[in-house]
């Protein structure tokens, strides 16, 4: 089991005949069942993640919570549930999280009690440990899917429309800055990794990120990802500074995961200064919420200016605003399709070219029948399509009529 060329699954083959081999030869009383649930368990231990391996294995389980060694939550299909799995203790959960981040280079210990990081197969894990985590250790992995989803995925599951896929799709080829804006767990890199896929080949993107998730399929991409500091406090690369650097690097596109911090301050500048057709996600629950929320983190870039210049370079930078909201049902919904439109006085404009309609109600399961519908206004952007020749039915934005072209 020390051949370091044979591959994990080469080893846990090799530990399942061993273990059975002993079973067999120690004439354990076991029924088929119990012995298969026992050898699963021991492997799993062994070889795996413990009483989180079977979960990372399932294919319908997209998020692991383990609150603590007794409390392990799954979501599935946009639902939380508390699963029957259980750690044996929190020393046991303490070494899995160990063995988790060693994997990565990383290390947990009471000087440094919180990981964040990125696994070889690209899921998301934190861990935290105490005296941070007053309960025990606790743990979050955000599992990656190897399929990147489409915007077909997205209509069929009822996430948007076809007409706002087409809207969408015209928005990015036309270069439009786009944010998209949800709270935790919305989807928001999802969505971003769709609208990133009407990017044409030909463009050269720089995408930016605290951990990469986003799965590009354009062959011209270069993929930049932050660096905590080390143990000493040293070392630390910020997704401000990559956001810098990026600059110098031509790029067509500049996509950032999502702004956090003062790297939003130089992305408005990168969208004013020639980067069309930039994208991003920030954590807001509206549209409006979004543009508070780049005003706020832009004042942590720590430059001393005026409120109205910084409302200035917010809606001269970002042209549109698509929201996604986790309903109660578990569905994930894109809710708002907002153009920023510029200021009057001293407010951002905004103004809704979808809105979700919640007046449909429920079905018998509780499910919202509802979808985001066109408002019938005719959005400022399409004198923009006009020019360059990008085609959007006038159906698109519902009873009115619109017409493409300069006012």
């Amino acid at each position: 089991m020390g051949d370091t060329s044979s591959s994990e699954e080469d080893l846990r083959s090799f530990a399942v005949e061993e273990l059975s081999a002993v079973i067999d030869e120690e004439q354990v009383p076991l029924s088929p069942e119990e012995r298969r649930r026992l050898i699963r368990e021991i492997s799993d231990e062994v070889m795996g993640y413990g009483p989180l391996q079977r979960l990372l294995e399932d294919p319908s389980v997209t998020e692991v919570m383990v609150n603590r060694f007794d409390q392990i939550y799954v979501e599935r299909h946009g639902h939380l549930a508390l699963t029957e799995l259980q750690f044996s203790s929190d020393d046991h959960l303490r070494k899995v999280i160990e063995r988790i981040v060693s994997k990565v280079g990383r290390r947990i210990d009471e000087s440094s009690p919180l990981v964040d990081a990125r696994l070889e197969d690209g899921s998301r894990v934190n861990a935290i440990i105490p005296p941070l985590a007053v309960n025990g250790p606790s743990l979050t992995i955000r599992k990656f899917s190897h399929v990147p989803l489409t915007v077909r995925n997205l209509i069929e599951w009822g996430s948007m429309s076809q007409e706002m896929a087409e809207l969408l799709s015209a928005c990015v080829r036309a270069r439009l800055n786009v944010i998209v804006s949800g709270g935790t767990g919305t989807g928001k890199t999802t969505l971003l990794n769709v609208l990133s896929s009407f990017i044409p080949e030909s463009d050269r993107i720089v995408t930016i990120e605290d951990a990469v998730e986003l799965q590009l399929q354009q062959r011209h991409v270069v993929r930049l990802e932050s660096r905590p500091p080390n143990i000493e406090g040293k070392g630390e690369i910020t997704i401000r500074d990559l956001v810098r650097n990026s600059l110098r690097m031509r790029p067509d596109r500049i996509i950032v995961g999502e702004v956090r911090g003062g790297e939003s301050l130089d992305m408005l500048q990168a969208m004013n200064t020639g980067h069309d057709g930039s994208l991003s996600t920030v954590h807001a629950n509206s549209p409006r919420d979004a543009i508070a929320r780049l005003e706020t983190l832009v004042l942590m870039a720590g430059m001393d200016l005026p409120l109205r210049a910084i409302r200035e370079q917010v809606s001269s930078a970002v042209d549109l605003i698509v929201q996604v909201t986790r309903l109660r049902d578990g569905s994930r919904r894109v809710t708002h399709v907002t153009e920023v439109q510029g200021m009057e006085g001293d407010v951002v404009t905004l103004q809704d070219a979808f809105l979700f309609d919640y007046s449909a109600g429920l079905d018998a399961q509780g499910r919202f029948l509802g979808k985001a519908v066109p408002t019938g206004i005719r959005p400022r952007f399409l004198d923009r399509f006009a020019e360059l020749g990008i085609q959007v039915s006038p159906a698109t934005f519902g009873a009115l009529p619109v017409t493409v072209g300069r006012r």
